[in-house]
């Protein structure tokens, strides 16, 4: 008895190969901005992690008109001679729901960080372990002559919920 692509993913936002991509999975992560600091300015040249409530389940809540950061559940390697596009899963954004992430440059290796604002004035909720958003993998005719591992970019093989960084 094979199983059908459909019944696969009953009752779940898809996730895995896709025409032209990968849909990638939100892991169990997640750190929740919080605003019990009014008088604070998020600033990425100094993000502090007692902006966020760390938590891990099935499911995250995300507040009204708020955001939380991810992780993918899968580890990804981008080969020289490609570039990865992320968007976000229509299932979400037709609920209002935004997913953010940065190009996958060439040679850059990890779990990637995802953004994922709640841009309704309700909470919404997300999935851990099911589709978030799809990758779109672009190839080049060559490869690139810098890529992000001669760079020695700050986001490197990151493992975990990364934070803004600034080089020093």
């Amino acid at each position: 008895m094979s199983l059908s692509w459909k019944s696969l993913f009953q009752g779940k936002v898809s996730y895995g190969l896709s025409s032209y991509g990968y849909d990638l999975r939100v892991a169990n992560e997640f750190y929740i901005f919080h605003n019990a600091y009014p008088n604070e300015i998020i600033d990425p040249k100094n993000a502090k992690e007692n902006y966020f409530i760390k938590h891990k389940g099935k499911v995250c809540i995300i507040p009204p008109n708020s955001f939380v950061l991810a992780r993918s559940v899968e580890y990804f390697r981008i080969p020289r001679n490609v570039l990865g596009i992320v968007f976000g899963k229509s299932t979400y954004a037709r609920c209002g729901i935004i997913v953010n992430v940065t190009p996958l440059e060439a040679e850059w290796h990890g779990y990637i960080t995802i953004e994922i604002s709640n841009t309704t004035p309700l909470p919404a909720k997300i999935y851990a372990n099911e589709g978030i958003a799809q990758v779109i993998f672009l190839e080049a005719g060559e490869p690139c002559k810098v890529s992000y591992a001669d760079r020695k970019g700050k986001y490197q093989a990151q493992r975990g919920i990364a934070l803004p960084k600034v080089i020093k």
